[in-house]
């Protein structure tokens, strides 16, 4: 199958961000929003992106024109019927998304390969709600789209193998990183992530660290560009707790269930950035503290590399993901310094097994436990 006409369900950040990759690439895309307001501020999200691509001399004029000149913009699902592929980068609310695949399914030509950018939902659930199960796959883009490499290539056990192998050549040619893995929920980078985010969390609620202890610990002793109070601010701690549900309802382990500092926080209606507060407040100019309480936070750092390590290592070994997958995803799709098992690497697995067995040892949580060998 030969790609010519992509189309984009959903004109926020991400799609807008999604636009634009098939555009710049050389594709003609045609953006689809629920409203005219919708479609009128996904059509200012690629004309700020691109002017800023422009300013900084990333692109000139005429190629910023020519990007904007491929993509149509509007509100009606119509539009959609002869493309190739349309992606569906909806919110995250899986009755929603289905129903957008129903719509898909009605309108698009029976040759169309549908895709969704979930981040964590059932592709396969996804999958049913068209009579066209085959030709459906996840293509989960990092935020934001233009700039980051990776991307994650979902299939279900209904996928065709023609299907995902027309996407991986699609994304190939969009200078993509690519990531081929099945359905399960979180996928790679947001399991991986989350679990990491609530485990900090669930520190905090216990009062063995601050927030700022926690923050700075990441950034310190392992050089992360955000600490994980202030990524949760970033994402959205609503959009992590959802996550986070999925995720458990799947696993049923407890260091998966969202711990409760972030469901309190989304009770009060204090999602993080996008609501002004969350973890920390961003009525004013924010910085992180320092801390100068360097055992707290050696302590912390080490329980929270070490679980997360843990994890790596078990999701390689379930052969759901390879070495080199999960260390690109972690590094291109969070922008970590280091790959997991390169850390593991630096450090020796001997080492980290040590210590995954000292951790379940002193907080009593099994699924801390190093794999028998």
């Amino acid at each position: 199958m030969s790609f010519s006409k992509v189309g984009v369900v959903g004109l926020g950040i991400m799609g807008a961000g999604i636009v634009e990759v098939f555009a710049r690439a050389g594709y003609e895309v045609t953006g689809v929003a629920e409203s005219i307001p919708a479609v009128d501020a996904g059509q200012a999200n690629l004309a700020k992106s691109l002017s800023r691509a422009v300013s900084k001399g990333k692109l000139s004029q005429e190629e910023s024109d020519a990007i904007t000149a491929r993509v149509i913009f509007g509100s009606e699902f119509k539009l959609l019927a002869e493309c190739d592929l349309v992606i569906e980068a909806a919110p995250e609310i899986l009755s929603l998304k289905t129903e957008i695949f129903s719509q898909l399914d009605s309108v698009v030509k029976p040759s169309g390969i549908l895709a969704t950018n979930t981040s964590s939902l059932s592709v396969t659930e996804i999958a049913h709600a068209t009579k066209r199960p085959a030709q459906v796959i996840g293509m989960h883009f990092f935020n934001p789209a233009p700039v980051q490499k990776f991307v994650e290539v979902i299939s279900t056990s209904e996928s065709d193998p023609k299907t995902v192998a027309q996407i991986v050549e699609l994304g190939n040619s969009l200078g993509k990183h690519l990531a081929q893995i099945s359905d399960q929920p979180g996928f790679i980078v947001n399991k991986l992530l989350l679990r990491y985010l609530n485990h900090a969390v669930q520190i905090l609620d216990s009062g063995q660290a601050s927030r700022e202890q926690l923050d700075s610990a990441m950034r310190e002793l392992s050089n992360y560009p955000m600490g994980p109070c202030e990524l949760l601010d970033l994402i959205g701690i609503d959009t992590c707790v959802e996550i986070l549900k999925t995720i458990y309802a799947d696993t049923g382990l407890e260091i998966d269930q969202p711990a409760t500092g972030m469901v309190q926080l989304v009770k009060a209606g204090n999602t993080g950035r996008k609501s002004g507060s969350g973890f920390y407040d961003y009525a004013d100019a924010h910085q992180v503290p320092t801390d100068a309480n360097d055992e707290i936070k050696t302590q912390v750092h080490n329980d929270l590399l070490i679980a997360y390590l843990g994890d790596c290592i078990a999701m390689e070994a379930t052969g759901y993901a390879t070495k080199a997958d999960i260390d690109s995803g972690m590094k291109l799709g969070c922008g970590l310094p280091e790959g997991p098992f390169e850390v593991i690497s630096r450090l020796g697995l001997a080492k980290v097994r040590v210590a995954q067995a000292e951790l379940a040892t002193r907080t009593g949580v099994v699924a801390y436990q190093p794999l028998a060998l």
